[in-house]
């Protein structure tokens, strides 16, 4: 048997497909797709996977998408499921003021947050950021209720906010320095400095809620270019959100694996 699993942001597809529907299964094959490419996967990457087992999707990128994916899906008959925020699931409490508003990407990542720090120890308290066109920084406590998060805008929003709301900005990318002496180096470090000082507050808040330290999590696309920045450890994890998915799965999908 295998298992798809599927993210779908604002800007990629990406798909991993594994041996089964739990944590630590193994992985088959994977890819990503822009957002623009998606309706060549049924001939492209996908025609030469076998049919899985089970497919379960997270998406944040609108009905229009969903739709043109589940064209694609069609290539087998397979009902996929995707990820509605709720009131609990795969040992994570939502402690939205409306669960089921809670974006989907945010839900799952937590979930896969909270497996990968009780597979590496005892229950810590956590912080969960994502850094993608829009950067979350998610607080969970030690029990795993989401106590709340922050929204805020990635690089690009920032950049493109500041171009087009201020005249002779139109720079390139620049660097992150300590004391950024040129234009695009002040943006690029304006831009990274604001997001780690978000970050850093919410860590502190956790903290003192939960009077304990957070095991801290990093992912989305551009983490990478955060890590260097931040002034409290963090672990870079590539694939949070399908470390979720496989969380979720192996509850959804149990009987398939009996």
């Amino acid at each position: 048997m295998s298992f798809l699993a599927i993210d779908i942001g604002n800007t990629r597809l990406k798909w991993s497909l594994y041996d089964a529907p739990r944590p630590g299964a193994a992985l088959l094959a994977h890819g990503a797709e822009f957002l623009e490419n998606i309706d060549k996967l049924a001939d492209g990457p996908w025609a030469a996977l076998p049919t899985p087992t089970a497919i379960l999707g997270c998406i944040v990128a609108g009905d229009a998408i969903k739709r043109r994916v589940l064209e694609q899906l069609e290539l087998w008959d397979v009902h996929p499921q995707w990820v509605v925020s709720s009131p609990a699931e795969a040992g994570l409490t939502n402690g939205y003021d409306h669960p089921t508003r809670l974006g989907a990407d945010r839900w799952v990542a937590m979930v896969g947050a909270r497996h990968r720090m009780l597979a590496q120890g005892p229950e810590r308290p956590m912080v969960v950021v994502m850094v993608g066109t829009a950067v979350t920084v998610e607080a969970v406590d030690t029990h795993g209720k989401f106590l709340g998060g922050l929204i805020l805008p990635g690089h690009g929003i920032m950049l493109r906010a500041l171009e087009s709301g201020t005249a002779g900005l139109h720079v390139p990318t620049g660097e992150v320095r300590l004391f950024p002496t040129n234009t695009s180096d002040a943006l690029t470090s304006g831009g990274t400095y604001a997001i780690a000082g978000a970050v850093e507050r919410m860590v502190q808040h956790v903290r003192q809620h939960c009077q304990a330290e957070p095991a801290c999590y990093m992912t989305g696309g551009a983490g990478w270019k955060m890590a260097p920045s931040m002034s409290v450890p963090f672990e870079l994890v590539d694939n949070l959100i399908f470390d979720g998915l496989l969380a979720m799965a192996d509850e959804r999908f149990q009987a398939l694996v009996l």
